[in-house]
C-alpha cells in the first residue's frame, strides 16, 4: 500500500526501519531562513534527511519570478538524486508548522511525477509529543539517478490566470491569511491586496485544534461550499510564494477533490509586474 496524501504517525513508526520508505525534514521559518537546518542538527526522525526550502525546494528569486519560484525539473530531479531518492520509495514529507512547508514537497514531487508521497499527520510536533524516537545522526545515502519528469497539468502561470481573469472556468483560492487577502497588512510583500476574483481559504482551516488535518467529510464540505458546484479542476491555489497554497491542493486530495492546481509564483510574483490588476478591500 502506498501513501499519497497523509501518513498517521502510528504507521510511519511501523515503516521506520524500511530502506523504501524516505523521510524529509522540511522545517522551516520564514523570518529565520536558517532555523530549519539547525533544528534538523539539533533532532529529527530517524532516517530523514533536511530539505531547505529557499536552498532545494526553490530557485534564486530575480525580482520578477516571486520568493520562492520553483526550480527547474532537472534541477530538482538531480537534488532528489543526491538525496538517493528512487522511483519507487514512499516518500514522507514533515515539518513543524501544520505541513504547510511538508506540502511544498508533496506538491514538487507529484509534480514531476513521484506518487507515492505523503505528509506526516501532525508533523514533528505529534511525533515528539507521542515520544517517538529522534536522532542527531545524519544518514548516509547513495546517490541515484532520479528520472523525474513534470507533469504539464499540475501549474499555471501568471499569463493564463491573467486571460482567465473573470471567467466562470477558474477560481483562484488564496491560501494567506484573511488580513493580508483583503490587504488590510502585508509583513512579508512590498504590496498589499489580491488577483482580482480570487476566494480566501486560510490554509490553517485545514487543521484541527490538534495541529493534523481535519477529517475528510469534514474537508469536503467545507471546499464544497467554497467551490459551489465548480470542478476541482478548474480551481488554481496561490498565497505569498508558492509554498502555504500547497497545504489547500493536499487538503483538496485528502477531500476527495483531486486536479486543482498550483499557481507557483502567487503573489510576489503576481505584483512584480505592475500591469497586473490587483484589488483589496
Amino acid at each position: 500500500m502506498s501513501y499519497t496524501t497523509l501518513v498517521p504517525t502510528r504507521v510511519l513508526a511501523e515503516h521506520l526501519q524500511e530502506a523504501t520508505w524516505r523521510l524529509f525534514d522540511c522545517r522551516h521559518e520564514l523570518t529565520q531562513p536558517g532555523l530549519g537546518a539547525a533544528q534538523y542538527a539539533e533532532g529529527h526522525i530517524p532516517g530523514a534527511v533536511h530539505a531547505h526550502m529557499d536552498r532545494d525546494l526553490a530557485a534564486p528569486p530575480n525580482g520578477a519570478n516571486g520568493r520562492h519560484p520553483l526550480p527547474s525539473p532537472e534541477a530538482f530531479a538531480a537534488w532528489l538524486g543526491r538525496q538517493g531518492l528512487r522511483p519507487t520509495d514512499q516518500v514522507v514529507a514533515y515539518d513543524a508548522s501544520g505541513g504547510t512547508a511538508a506540502a511544498r514537497l508533496w506538491w514538487m514531487l507529484r509534480w514531476v511525477g513521484h506518487e507515492a508521497v505523503a505528509v506526516l499527520d501532525g508533523g514533528f510536533t505529534a511525533w515528539r509529543k507521542e515520544g517517538r524516537p529522534v536522532t542527531a545522526s545524519v544518514p548516509r545515502v547513495a546517490p541515484t539517478r532520479y528520472p523525474g519528469k513534470p507533469r504539464a497539468d499540475a501549474e499555471v502561470d501568471a499569463a493564463r490566470i491573467v486571460a482567465h481573469l473573470g471567467h466562470a472556468d477558474m477560481m483562484i483560492i488564496d491560501a494567506r491569511s484573511a488580513e493580508r487577502y483583503r490587504g488590510e497588512k502585508e509583513p512579508i510583500d512590498p504590496v498589499a491586496g489580491r488577483i482580482p476574483g480570487s476566494r480566501n481559504r486560510f490554509c490553517g482551516l485545514n487543521l484541527a485544534p490538534d495541529g493534523r488535518f481535519k477529517d475528510a467529510a469534514t474537508l469536503r464540505s467545507e471546499f464544497d461550499a467554497l467551490l459551489d458546484g465548480l470542478a476541482p479542476g478548474a480551481v488554481v491555489h496561490s498565497c505569498g510564494s508558492g509554498v502555504a497554497a500547497c497545504h489547500n491542493l493536499l487538503a483538496m486530495e485528502v477531500a476527495g477533490l483531486s486536479g486543482s492546481r498550483l499557481y507557483p509564483g502567487s503573489w510576489s510574483e503576481w505584483i512584480a509586474d505592475p500591469a497586473r490588476p490587483r484589488e483589496q478591500d
